[in-house]
């Protein structure tokens, strides 16, 4: 935050010196281009299916310790003490697998999504440099991530159409 305040203050700065007609500003909102990328839409399509396959494994594994619970529940004043103790301990073991499988889960799950996306964002992060290199821009924001709260658009260029042209976008 301190350096986009940094970079705010020499903006304006250098704009009141009277130099502004030599410098150009633009602005993008990352997350729309991002969103129309047609990798998007695979990477989301294949880190859903894995979500679901998780899911899937995660009741199948609630419905065996329901199961489990209910019969030990109407048998356990019929069990004698070893045999109690056994399937108590063998709900607790299944109550800590399942536990640690929602942990797991959740790690695959966020890897999965930096596996998927990073390739997309660097590709994204590369044609909004060479963008602003080729266009001659001092400066772009990206809007999206909150960097920029107020820019005059009349006097600020939105780059979005030529990345998405630099990246072959509709």
């Amino acid at each position: 935050m301190k350096r986009f305040i940094g970079i705010a203050a020499l903006a304006i700065l250098i704009t009141t010196a009277g130099y502004s007609q030599n410098l150009k500003f633009g602005h993008i909102n990352s997350d729309e281009l991002i969103q129309a990328m047609p990798e998007f839409d695979s990477a989301n399509v294949k880190l859903e299916n894995l979500r679901q396959e998780l899911v899937n494994a995660l009741e199948l594994m609630t419905v065996e310790l329901n199961n489990k619970s209910d019969a030990y529940n109407k048998e356990s004043k019929n069990l004698t003490e070893i045999v109690r103790q056994t399937k108590e301990q063998e709900l607790i073991d299944l109550n800590k697998r399942i536990q640690d499988f929602q942990t797991s889960a959740q790690e695959q799950l966020q890897n999965k999504q930096v596996e998927l996306f990073q390739p997309i964002y660097t590709k994204v992060d590369k044609a909004i440099k060479d963008v602003g290199k080729e266009n001659g821009f001092i400066y772009v924001f990206d809007v999206a991530k909150g960097s920029l709260l107020y820019f005059d658009e009349a006097k600020s260029v939105n780059i979005t159409a030529l990345t998405k042209t630099k990246l072959g976008l509709k």
